[in-house]
């Protein structure tokens, strides 16, 4: 039979894995983003360099 203490051991371990795993992947989406702001700065870097008014209108 399960005790009280175990349970609550239990809930609390599933709690902060499922806290770790969220915190992980709000990282990785920040990271994400990030870089494809990055990407995007430097895509309108060329565009501006290269006058090109197609890109530079987005």
């Amino acid at each position: 039979m399960v005790t009280a203490k175990r349970l609550a051991d239990i809930g609390y371990r599933a709690f902060s894995g499922s806290m770790m795993l969220l915190t992980v992947y709000g990282g990785y989406l920040c990271a994400l983003r990030g870089y494809r702001f990055m990407q995007k700065q430097k895509q309108l870097k060329l565009a501006a360099e290269n006058q090109d008014p197609e890109v530079i209108k987005d």
